[in-house]
C-alpha cells in the first residue's frame, strides 16, 4: 500500500504499476511525496521498501499540463539520453531508471530516476560561496564531449547521440519591457538581438543551469563548506555555446540576489577555467538575449522562488531587478 504525504502526491494507477515493474524483485513503493518548486512537470519522491527491510528513494517526473504534454516526448527523450550520457562522468546527475515519453504505459508522459541528496539553496546568505561552486560545476558540464557512439541507450531503442542544436525562442517582438523600465537601454538591448547570433564552437549545454536546478549540502556549522551534490532537470539539454548556460545562470543570479551577482558569474566561470566568446560584444549578445528571454516569463520564474521561501520576490520586485540587470549589461564598457 502506498502512503501519500498529501493529496497532490497521489500516484495514478497506471503509473504506479509502471513504476512497480521497474523495481527490483521484492521491492515495493511505500510512500509518495510531492516535490515543489518546478514549473513544467509534477515531481514526486517515491520511497521504496527494499528486500532487506531498508528503503531507497526514486523521483518520478510526469508532464500533466496540456501545454507541456505537447513537448513531453522531446523533453523526456532528451533528458533520458542526457542522464545516460552523464553516467560515470563525475557530473552529479540522477541515474535513469525508466522513461515513458509518449505515455504508452502511464497516464501521462513520465520519467523515473534515482534520487539525489541535497537541497536547492536560494537564500542571499552564502551566495559568495555558492557562485564559484556553480561556475566550477558548469565548466565540468561543458567539458563533456558527447558524440555518436554505441552505448547502453541502445537498450532504450535509441543510439546515444549528441543533443540537438539549441533553439532560441525569444524574438525582438516577444520581449516584454517591464513597466517603468529604462526605455533607451531596453531599446538598445532589443536591437542587439535583431542581429544574427555570433559564431560559436558548440558544446554540451544544460540549457537551464541555475540555482533552482542545483542541489547542495550545506553544513549548518560551516556554510563555507558547501558542496554540490546534484544537478537536475536535463530536459532541455542542447548543443550550443557555453555562453548560453553562463548567461542563463547569470540572469537567475541577478534576479535572486541582485544585478551585481549576475555580472559576477561570467568572471567566476572564467576563473574556473571556462572559455567564453572571445569578443566582448559576442558575450554581451548572449547575456542580453537571456535577460530579454526572462522578460517573457517573470511571473513563472518568481512563483517557485516565493514558494521556496523568498516571499519578497514578487513579480514586480523581480521585474525591477531584471530592468536593473539589463540596464547594467547595456552600460558595460566595450
Amino acid at each position: 500500500m502506498v502512503t501519500n504525504h498529501d493529496d497532490a502526491a497521489a500516484v495514478r494507477p497506471l503509473t504506479l504499476a509502471w513504476v512497480s515493474r521497474h523495481l527490483e524483485v521484492g521491492e515495493r513503493i511505500i510512500r509518495a511525496e510531492a516535490l515543489h518548486g518546478g514549473i513544467t512537470a509534477e515531481m514526486r519522491r517515491l520511497t521504496i521498501g527494499t528486500r532487506d527491510g531498508g528503503t531507497r528513494d526514486l523521483v518520478l517526473r510526469s508532464f500533466v499540463d496540456p501545454f507541456y504534454v505537447g513537448h513531453a516526448e522531446d523533453w523526456l527523450n532528451r533528458e533520458a539520453d542526457a542522464l545516460m550520457l552523464l553516467t560515470g562522468t563525475g557530473v552529479p546527475a540522477p541515474g535513469l531508471v525508466a522513461v515513458d515519453p509518449t505515455a504508452a504505459q502511464c497516464e501521462y508522459p513520465s520519467l523515473l530516476m534515482t534520487h539525489l541528496t541535497g537541497r536547492t539553496v536560494l537564500d542571499d546568505e552564502g551566495v559568495e560561496t555558492r557562485v564559484p561552486l556553480l561556475a566550477r560545476q558548469l565548466v565540468a558540464i561543458h567539458a563533456l564531449r558527447p558524440f555518436p557512439k554505441l552505448s547502453a541507450s541502445l537498450e532504450q531503442g535509441r543510439p546515444h547521440l549528441r543533443p540537438r542544436e539549441y533553439v532560441a525562442l525569444t524574438t525582438p517582438d516577444t520581449v516584454v519591457v517591464p513597466k517603468g523600465a529604462d526605455a533607451a537601454a531596453w531599446a538598445a538591448a532589443i536591437d542587439m538581438i535583431r542581429r544574427p547570433a555570433p559564431p560559436y564552437e558548440g558544446r554540451f549545454v544544460h540549457r537551464d543551469f541555475q540555482p533552482g536546478n542545483v542541489l547542495l549540502d550545506v553544513p549548518p556549522s560551516n556554510p563555507a563548506g558547501a558542496r554540490i551534490t546534484g544537478v537536475v532537470d536535463w530536459a532541455a539539454t542542447s548543443w550550443g555555446p557555453p555562453d548560453l548556460d553562463v548567461a542563463h545562470c547569470s540572469t537567475n543570479l541577478a534576479l535572486l540576489h541582485g544585478p551585481a551577482w549576475g555580472l559576477r558569474f561570467a568572471e567566476a566561470y572564467e576563473e574556473a577555467g571556462g572559455i567564453l566568446a572571445k569578443a566582448a560584444t559576442e558575450r554581451l549578445y548572449w547575456q542580453v538575449r537571456d535577460g530579454l528571454a526572462c522578460s517573457e516569463e517573470v511571473q513563472q520564474v518568481a512563483q517557485p522562488w516565493r514558494e521556496a521561501g523568498r516571499t519578497e520576490l514578487t513579480t514586480r520586485a523581480v521585474e525591477k531587478r531584471l530592468d536593473a540587470y539589463v540596464t547594467a549589461l547595456m552600460d558595460t564598457p566595450g
